[in-house]
């Protein structure tokens, strides 16, 4: 796997985490994904898992 695409897998799983705290800060309102918050922040974490060394 290229440093690129480590660092693509990184940033989705960054904006994953962000997306989910503000879904329950209520900032954003998104409600067809707001009950899978935590599942978010599961796939977030097995990607970072996976995109790291």
């Amino acid at each position: 796997m290229s440093n690129r695409t480590r660092s693509i897998l990184k940033a989705i799983a960054v904006i994953m985490v962000l997306l989910a705290v503000a879904m329950q800060l209520q900032w954003v309102l998104i409600p067809a994904i707001s009950i899978y918050k935590f599942w978010f922040v599961v796939i977030a974490f097995g990607v970072l898992l996976i995109s790291s060394k």
